[in-house]
């Protein structure tokens, strides 16, 4: 396995992982709606830079298959807030227990160490265990609890807020 950056060929191995999600999954993310082909492009267009999306993808350059990715975005618009970012990952089903989640975790942190962030946040939907477990093992604590802020599926949703310091 290797930890790459995201490149516009990923962008449907990407839309499907994620997508999986939104359809398949009542905690992972509070999107309703499943991507479409353009907004993933649009989406990977906003992960360059100092944001950036990366891949865990295995095989050989002719082959490769995406195992999971992950992404840091802008925490909050305010310039006060410029230097928190928030970052997501998500892991192929079929691919989970792995150490991808670990992989690309571990290289978003070190990605916003090196853009000179002072601190990362994740909000991870209440229930994930997997997710929260993922974040304290690299270093994340939680630092709060958001009660019942999202509605899916018809039920209320927490989001748990962790927090690690770069």
């Amino acid at each position: 396995m290797r930890i790459r950056p995201a490149v516009a060929t990923d962008a449907e191995a990407i839309r499907t992982i994620y997508n999986a999600e939104v359809v398949g999954s009542e905690t992972t993310t509070f999107d309703l709606v499943p991507r479409t082909p353009g907004e993933q492009v649009s989406w990977l267009a906003r992960h360059q830079g100092a944001h950036p999306a990366v891949v865990a993808v295995a095989g050989s350059a002719e082959d490769e298959v995406v195992l999971g990715f992950g992404a840091l975005s802008v925490y909050r618009t305010r310039p006060a807030y410029s230097t928190t970012v928030e970052n997501s990952v998500y892991v192929d089903r079929d691919h989970r227990g792995k150490g991808v989640g670990r992989a690309v975790l571990e290289e978003l942190v070190r990605l916003a160490a090196s853009h000179g962030f002072h601190s990362v946040v994740a909000r991870v939907v209440g229930g994930n265990e997997a997710s929260i477990a993922l974040h304290r093992s690299c270093g994340f604590e939680v630092v709060g609890v958001e009660r019942e802020i999202g509605r899916k599926h018809g039920r209320w949703i927490d989001v748990v807020e962790l927090q690690r310091m770069l």
